[in-house]
């Protein structure tokens, strides 16, 4: 064979080899295909790549050329046995000439009855110094097809490809079993039954999530601050078909309006001035997954009038192009705010309300399931007593004076203060002394929490305005007077924390 035909054979069949084994990552079919292409380029007449198995450690034929399925199975050494298991014992090559004459071939898959003039050559697929695993090939010599030295250059080049390409795949079947086990325990965590609550009214909730959560139907989750709106919307999302793909939250009311389009539909490079690369909107990063649209009420009018378009088309431009692009998004939408009233004041489309109001979903207020108290709180000590390694415990008289109170901060605020008791008790078992003065039932301090006919009832909405006063008041200050920081701190929109300042009148100065 001339030399430069034998050199051209040579390179094709190293970049056609290259080019299988980033193909993808099948492991079986990408080495298959590797093989073949030796025999196709260099006259090999049989290919295999051996590596160790995790469970006999020993070696076993992942992929083959030239091979029966049977002969495959046949195809495993233990480390050191025969010339396969030697290779792969030194981490050294070796060449047999005549197979036939060489009795550490031991010829286990019986794949070559007649074994005289076949020459036998085993390298080893190493990395970083470790031995991964063996290839080997047969090959019949003649003069015209080249000689052995050329053929363990290219097979020493094959095995090192073969070496990475073994290695990302084991990473990457890693990262895909973490990442399997992760979705696992997203599934399991927001599944039916860690969804806290036994009262009639909770149940209703979840019975309408399991019915909805298996269709792409569009929910809107109502509630006030606390409840829980982002959870359920979590455990739809988990529960449904959608669960391997994303699930994408975006709390609008934490957003300037003037970048609420940007943040959902994207920004195409020279938009505007400071746009210099593409970005990538919610809507394009939740495809084929869940978008969960928290504060729908904050929603611009302009805003509204694309996320109309992307319900019911299912296709957006971002912005500064032109060019559409067609999303399979489903949308969960949440709100504190009474959208029909601002449907009547103008503020939000009726349109976009009715199509995001397909299946409604009311979250009581916590007063209204003072049942499930104790239950939230057992789950919530559980959950900080690993965290923080305490063994905090409630007596029933303790939980008794908390199911007085009226949680204007729903569950977000019960689940705060059992996390505050978890790092601040200085012992172990809690009594109705040792709760807050405005979580006690029993402190006189604070009788405005247990009902009365005389006209200490009337100091109600005194008290619980005064604690909201202070407790927006401690917030900003820690928060240096920024609005936005500290409206999230509290769990409430910027458009709420603004009309509490104003209500109250602080400024400031006062701070």
């Amino acid at each position: 064979m001339d030399t430069i035909l034998r050199k051209n054979h040579e390179m094709s069949a190293i970049l056609e080899v290259s080019r299988v084994l980033t193909a993808s990552f099948n492991l079986e079919g990408n080495l298959k295909c590797a093989m073949e292409t030796l025999s196709k380029h260099l006259d090999m007449q049989r290919g295999c790549v051996f590596l160790v198995d995790p469970v006999s450690q020993g070696l076993r034929i992942v992929a083959a050329h030239g091979l029966t399925p049977r002969e495959i199975l046949r195809g495993t050494y233990r480390i050191g046995e025969g010339i396969v298991g030697k290779v792969m014992e030194t981490g050294a090559p070796m060449f047999v000439p005549n197979i036939g004459e060489e009795p550490k071939f031991l010829n286990k898959t019986e794949s070559r009855p007649e074994k005289k003039g076949i020459s036998f050559l085993c390298i080893p697929i190493t990395l970083e110094r470790k031995t991964l695993g063996v290839l080997s090939v047969d090959r019949i010599y003649a003069e015209e097809r080249g000689n052995v030295d050329d053929d363990l250059r290219v097979l020493y080049i094959v095995a090192s490809f073969t070496a990475q390409f073994v290695k990302l795949w084991e990473m990457f079947k890693k990262t895909q079993d973490e990442c399997g086990s992760l979705r696992s325990q997203l599934e399991e965590r927001y599944s039916m039954p860690n969804i806290i609550g036994q009262s009639p009214k909770f149940q209703h909730v979840l019975k309408t999530v399991m019915k909805v959560a298996h269709t792409d139907t569009n929910v809107l989750l109502l509630g006030e601050s606390g409840t829980g709106k982002e959870l359920i919307a979590q455990t739809i999302h988990y529960q449904s078909h959608r669960a391997k793909s994303k699930f994408v939250a975006v709390n609008l009311a934490a957003l300037p309006e003037n970048l609420i389009e940007a943040e959902l539909f994207g920004v195409e490079k020279g938009a505007f001035t400071g746009a210099t690369a593409r970005r990538i909107g919610r809507f394009e990063i939740a495809h084929t997954g869940t978008l969960f649209l928290d504060e729908i009420g904050e929603l611009t009018l302009q805003a509204q009038v694309k996320l109309l378009r992307v319900l019911q088309e299912r296709t957006f431009e971002r912005i500064g192009s032109a060019e559409p692009i067609t999303v399979d998004v489903r949308v969960v939408a949440a709100t504190n705010r009474n959208l029909l009233e601002e449907v009547q004041k103008g503020n939000f489309r009726e349109d976009l309300y009715w199509r995001l109001n397909v299946v409604p979903i009311v979250l009581p207020p916590l007063i209204d399931r003072k049942e499930d108290i104790p239950l939230l709180i057992e789950h919530y000590l559980q959950k900080f007593n690993k965290a923080y390694h305490r063994n905090l415990r409630l007596k029933d008289s303790a939980i008794s004076g908390l199911m007085q109170y009226q949680w204007p901060g729903n569950v977000r605020e019960l689940a705060n203060m059992v996390e505050r008791f978890v790092i601040m008790a200085e012992h172990d078992m809690l009594g109705p002394e040792d709760l807050p003065p405005n979580l006690n039932s029993d402190s006189e301090r604070m009788s405005f929490l247990q009902p009365s006919g005389n006209s200490e009832s009337a100091s109600l909405n005194f008290e619980i305005q005064h604690l909201e006063k202070e407790r927006i008041m401690a917030a900003l200050k820690k928060n240096n007077f920024n609005q936005q920081k500290t409206s999230m701190a509290l769990g409430i929109s910027p458009r709420q924390l603004g009309y509490r300042i104003k209500k109250y009148g602080i400024t400031y100065k006062k701070l």
